[in-house]
């Protein structure tokens, strides 16, 4: 495949990346894990496809989990902004090394490691060839970086939303870890999603996607090739849409 559409219209995806994946499943950053995905990013954009992307913190801090510790929520959010943003300078770093040209853009102004976040700016670095990294999720608390990342996806006209997740291949109809009868979706509409609670994202952004008809496609980062092969528009994983929900 090509990074352009049947019309010769070069593909454009926003790919969101949990921070758990930059952790490797602990406190900190995984360089091992971030070069991965780096690398495998790299090929993508050579091919012609323009690649956004929205990194959570998770790995250093969760607003509500430091709301249960007795910090203040708004507070707690604004340490996961700040986390965001670490990852983001990691990833770029690791892209650069690649050869890749990348810019950050934080919703929270810090002039002298990110670029302020202005969506036409943006575009014009993906029509440059260049990878755009979003930081500080919305700069505000209460907004968590899946809500984030169908927003910018579609502020910067995306053709679709890529969620790389960490122990599953896509979304099933329970879960595969506990249930051996559970299925994995090849397809699955927004509604079914919403009503049966599936792990796609959380529902404010669901809802957000449904409203907009924002196509979003749910796979597993670890297989080697596979951020490669999400960013070039291969059906793996699950694709969420309107259509209606079929399984393996």
């Amino acid at each position: 495949m090509t990074g352009n559409d049947a019309a010769g219209k070069p593909r454009r995806v926003l790919l969101k990346l949990s921070g758990e994946a930059f952790g490797g499943g602990s406190v900190g950053i995984d360089t091992h894990v971030i070069r991965r995905i780096a690398e495998e990013i790299v090929p993508a954009v050579k091919q012609g496809v323009q690649v956004a992307i929205v990194v959570g913190g998770g790995n250093f801090f969760r607003g509500a989990e430091l709301q249960q510790a007795g910090i203040d929520r708004s507070r707690g959010d604004y340490m996961g902004m700040l986390g965001t943003v670490m990852n983001c300078l990691a990833l770029q770093d690791f892209l650069e090394q690649e050869g890749q040209a990348t810019r950050v853009q934080s919703a929270i102004q810090m002039t002298q490691v990110a670029e302020p976040y202005i969506p036409l700016k943006a575009i014009r670095h993906l029509e440059k060839g260049r990878v755009v990294i979003f930081g500080a999720g919305a700069g505000m608390p209460y907004f968590s970086t899946d809500t984030v990342s169908i927003q910018r996806s579609l502020e910067i006209h995306c053709d679709e939303v890529l969620m790389g997740k960490n122990g599953v291949d896509g979304v099933y109809t329970a879960d595969p870890r506990k249930d051996p009868e559970a299925r994995m979706f090849t397809q699955l509409s927004y509604n079914r999603a919403l009503v049966d609670n599936l792990a796609v994202m959380d529902a404010s952004a669901l809802s957000m996607a449904r409203d907009n008809h924002q196509v979003i496609r749910v796979f597993g980062l670890e297989e080697a090739g596979n951020v490669t092969r999400a960013l070039l528009g291969e059906s793996i994983g699950t694709r969420v849409s309107a259509d209606e929900s079929v399984t393996k």
